[in-house]
């Protein structure tokens, strides 16, 4: 499966590069990255010492030589390549955060046709994560407080988390509600006492963290935690290439990773 990677002088780029390099079953035939990149030119693996043969470039008419593109990079890169994948048939993996609703639905559109695996996170780990979270969830619908702690490194522009939100919009739905109507953003000076049914969230950003999760359910007298945390980006970049194996045989579509965990 001939794979594109955007993004491609960034931290995740290169992981993902160096992931699509090392899996038996893809092979690197496009390296994106902004036009004042200075990557622009350069071999996309000469950061492994290797040679590729692919040339890291600003032009989006090169995913017509791709079979899928893998794009972590940010909303508006993002909505420019899904345009490009809509006109030249290629399938598209999302893993950007911090879409707003005309992006979200635009990405929604798209799947109508293209195949599109577009989720927060693209860990196996974190994915199995919200199943657990969604148990609980039924388990814990009364009595408990929820918040959700997340941890980024410094340089992650967008906050809560996309997969912070995600844990909350799971829990919501078991509770029968929409996030927005139940979510505690941020508190500060006299906040009074808490309401019940209420999901809060918590956001630490600094350092080179990966990305660490804690979903914590706040009962009399006990309290149940369940976490998840990344130690290497290497989680993300396997589980991107599992997602775009699982679209190959898809023409059109919006899949989430539990369906690429599930098959």
């Amino acid at each position: 499966m001939r794979i594109a990677i955007s993004g491609a002088n960034g931290r995740m780029g290169r992981m993902l590069i160096e992931a699509v390099l090392n899996h038996p079953e893809l092979s690197l035939t496009v390296a994106l990255d902004h036009s004042t990149s200075t990557a622009l030119g350069q071999d996309a693996g000469a950061f492994l010492g290797q040679t590729t043969g692919v040339m890291i470039s600003s032009d989006v008419n090169e995913l017509k030589n791709a079979d899928c593109l893998i794009d972590f990079t940010r909303p508006e890169g993002t909505l420019t390549h899904l345009k490009a994948c809509q006109q030249f048939g290629t399938k598209l993996v999302i893993g950007t955060t911090g879409f707003d609703d005309e992006g979200k639905k635009a990405i929604e559109n798209a799947s109508k046709d293209i195949a599109i695996v577009f989720a927060p996170n693209m860990s196996v780990g974190v994915n199995a994560t919200l199943k657990l979270l969604a148990l609980a969830a039924q388990l814990l619908n009364t009595g408990y407080d929820v918040e959700v702690f997340e941890a980024h490194h410094k340089h992650k522009v967008d906050a809560p988390s996309g997969t912070a939100l995600i844990m909350g919009e799971v829990i919501a739905k078991e509770w029968g509600h929409k996030l927005d109507d139940i979510a505690d953003w941020a508190r500060h000076g006299h906040t009074g006492a808490r309401k019940d049914g209420q999901i809060g969230f918590s956001v630490v950003r600094g350092g080179d963290i990966i990305g660490d999760h804690t979903v914590m359910f706040c009962g009399t007298g006990e309290r149940i935690e369940i976490s998840h945390k990344s130690s290497s980006r290497s989680t993300y970049a396997q589980g991107s290439c599992r997602a775009a194996l699982f679209l190959q045989d898809k023409a059109k579509g919006l899949y989430s990773m539990n369906d690429v965990i599930s098959a």
